[in-house]
């Protein structure tokens, strides 16, 4: 007979149907999930704040080491090298008495032989020596025109003929740039200008002012061809004697206008014998 055999088979089966009971009344304990999951977004700090977080900070008696504060000296104390001056001083050198306050730099004293305006006599100047009679054209030249200029400009408005307005307005125009030659010659060579017409000059203006009409024009032709007449003769003086360069150009450059003055004037058909100078015996 087979029967142990069997009972052998028997206690297998029912081995395995308790375990197979047992597996299905039992519940498993979960297991953390293993999957991989993306982390959180973590926020990081730069460099430079994690470098100042992590380096140490000094302890106070480190700093102090570093960085040793200077005692405070007392007050009104002195320095070791001087006083401070006050603002705007000067610096005295060493051996000087230093100068009073507002005392300025004094001008250098004017050269005695660059002419320094004397009336009389000769003076040396650097272009020549300056003579009385160099002196007497630069202030007759002067002269001419504080009182020919405005009676030519008069005439401009009160002559009768068109021909003497004309020829008044030209003489008006160039006695202007005359004056400013001569104030420039004065001045180079300083000699000192006058400001205003002789008596005669004077009494020759109101002689061509009370006048009218053709009376005016012949009046006003006759005395100003008799003024030009005497510097003319003046400037070929001092242009043939004078030494001194400047006054030599100033005379050319008189003559031109002087001669072309007379020129006009006798274009005027008004000039008669009162209207020259007299003639030298």
């Amino acid at each position: 007979m087979r029967f142990p055999q069997n009972r052998h088979v028997l206690a297998i089966v029912g081995v395995a149907v308790l375990s197979l009971t047992a597996c299905a009344s039992y519940t498993p304990t979960p297991v953390a999930d293993t999957s991989v999951t993306e982390p959180a977004g973590v926020e990081v700090e730069s460099n430079e704040a994690a470098a100042a977080e992590a380096e140490p900070e000094p302890s106070d008696a480190g700093a102090a080491a570093a960085d040793p504060e200077p005692e405070p000296e007392p007050a009104g104390s002195a320095t070791a090298d001087s006083e401070p001056e006050p603002a705007g001083s000067p610096t005295a050198e060493p051996g000087t008495d230093p100068e009073p306050a507002g005392s300025g730099t004094a001008e250098p004293e004017p050269d005695p032989s660059g002419g320094a305006g004397a009336d009389t006599g000769t003076v040396q100047t650097k272009w020549g020596p300056l003579t009385e009679t160099d002196r007497k054209l630069i202030t007759g030249v002067r002269l001419a025109g504080l009182w020919e200029m405005p009676l030519a400009q008069d005439a401009v408005q009160r002559a009768s003929t068109p021909r003497v307005r004309q020829i008044s307005r030209e003489i008006a125009s160039q006695h202007h740039t005359l004056d400013k030659l001569v104030r420039d010659t004065a001045a180079k060579l300083k000699v000192k200008l006058p400001v205003k017409p002789t008596d005669e000059q004077q009494d020759w203006m109101s002689d061509i002012s009370s006048r009218s009409g053709k009376a005016y024009d012949t009046t006003y032709v006759k005395w100003l061809r008799l003024a030009h007449g005497k510097v003319f003769a003046l400037i070929g003086t001092v242009r043939g004697s004078t030494q001194n360069t400047e006054v030599r150009r100033f005379a050319e450059q008189c003559n031109t206008f002087v001669l072309n003055h007379q020129r006009l004037l006798e274009s005027t058909g008004l000039t008669t014998p009162e209207s020259f100078p007299t003639p030298s015996g």
